[in-house]
C-alpha cells in the first residue's frame, strides 16, 4: 500500500477556498503562473495563446485564474469518490492541505474525522499572524487530529529559515509532528527566487535536530544542494511532488544526484507525493512512473510507504 504526501482532491470545499484565495490575487493568480502555464491554460479554455493573452489584458489575471479554476474543478469529487479513487490506486493514506489548492481547516477536519485512518490533514502556517497562528496550529493538532505543518515561504514573502517561523518549528517538536517546507522553484515573480532555497533547511535542521522536515517539490534548480542537506541531516526527507517522475530521468533535467542517492544512501529519506491535481495526471500513472525510478523492490517499498509511515508515526 502507498502513502501519498500530497493528495488533495478537487472537492467542492477545495474549489470554494481556492476561489477565495484567487480573488485576493494570491495562488496561481500571480503573473509567474501565467508565464509558465500560458499555453496549457489557453488550450484548456479553448483559446489560442494569443487569444488568451488578450483575455488577460481585457479581464485581468484574477478573472482568468477563476475561469481556469472553474475548468479544473468542473468535475468535483465527493469525499466518498475520493476515497474510492485512493482505493483503486492502492493509496492507503493521503495527506491533505499540502497542495496549492486546499479546503478550510473545518472542512479538512470534518473529512479527516470521517476517514481517520485514510486522510491526514496538515495546517498551513501564517507567520505574519504571530503566536495567534501558532496557537491555532496547536489546536488543530491537539483537538482536530491534524498531523503536521505546511510552510511555503514564497507565499509569505519570507525564507523558510526566517525567525518568524521558529515558534512553529518549536511547536512541531513539542507536538511530535513533521513540517513540510516547499524547497524548490516558485512562480511568484514579484519576489526573489531563492525564498524556497533548500540551503535554508540546513540552518533549520541545525537549530532543531529533533524536527522532522519534509522538503517539498524536489529542490530544482538546487537539487544537488538539497541532496547535500539531506545527507547531512537524517531528519530531512525529500518528496518530488509536482515533478512528473518520468521526466526526471531525461538528460539535462537536473535530478541525477537525487535519483542516484535516492536509490542508495538516501533511500530512507524519500517520500512519495503525487501532486496529481497540480500535474493534471491520473494518480495511478504518477504512481507507476515514480515506482519505475526505484532500482530495487526494497527501495520502492521505502519510497512509496515506509519512509512516510515513519514521518507520520504510523504503525
Amino acid at each position: 500500500m502507498i502513502i501519498d504526501f500530497e493528495c488533495d482532491s478537487p472537492t467542492e470545499a477545495v474549489r470554494r477556498e481556492t476561489e477565495k484565495l484567487l480573488r485576493t490575487g494570491s495562488g496561481f493568480a500571480h503573473r509567474g503562473y501565467f508565464q509558465v502555464f500560458r499555453t496549457s491554460w489557453a488550450a484548456m479554455l479553448g483559446m489560442t495563446p494569443e487569444e488568451f493573452d488578450q483575455a488577460v489584458r481585457d479581464e485581468g489575471r484574477i478573472e482568468i485564474a477563476l475561469r481556469v479554476l472553474a475548468e479544473v474543478t468542473k468535475d468535483t469529487m465527493t469525499d466518498e469518490e475520493f476515497i474510492t479513487m485512493m482505493d483503486e490506486a492502492g493509496i492507503a493514506v493521503g495527506c491533505t492541505g499540502t497542495t496549492g489548492m486546499w479546503a478550510s481547516v473545518e472542512d479538512r477536519a470534518a473529512t479527516a474525522a470521517a476517514y481517520p485512518d485514510r486522510l491526514m490533514p496538515f495546517y498551513r502556517s501564517d507567520p505574519h499572524e504571530g503566536m495567534h497562528d501558532v496557537r491555532e496550529f496547536e489546536r488543530t493538532v491537539r483537538d482536530l487530529g491534524f498531523k503536521g505543518l505546511v510552510v511555503s515561504g514564497f507565499r509569505d514573502g519570507l525564507p523558510s529559515n526566517h525567525k518568524k517561523y521558529y515558534p512553529f518549528y518549536a511547536k512541531c517538536v513539542e507536538l511530535g509532528v513533521p513540517v513540510r517546507i516547499t524547497s524548490s522553484l516558485h512562480l511568484y515573480t514579484d519576489r526573489p527566487i531563492d525564498l524556497s532555497r533548500p540551503a535554508y533547511l540546513d540552518e533549520i535542521a541545525c537549530d532543531f535536530p529533533e524536527l522532522v522536515i519534509v522538503s517539498g517539490l524536489g529542490g530544482w534548480p538546487w537539487v544537488d544542494e538539497l541532496v547535500a542537506v539531506a545527507r547531512r541531516h537524517h531528519n530531512v526527507f525529500i518528496d518530488i511532488s509536482c515533478v512528473r517522475p518520468s521526466h526526471m530521468e531525461r538528460p539535462g533535467m537536473g535530478y541525477d544526484s537525487l535519483l542516484a542517492f535516492g536509490n542508495r544512501s538516501l533511500q530512507d529519506q524519500i517520500v512519495f507525493a503525487s501532486g496529481w491535481t497540480t500535474q493534471g495526471l491520473p494518480v495511478k500513472q504518477i504512481i507507476a512512473e515514480a515506482e519505475a525510478l526505484t532500482k530495487k523492490d526494497t527501495v520502492r517499498q521505502k519510497w512509496m510507504h515506509d519512509n512516510a509511515a515513519r514521518v507520520l508515526q504510523l504503525g
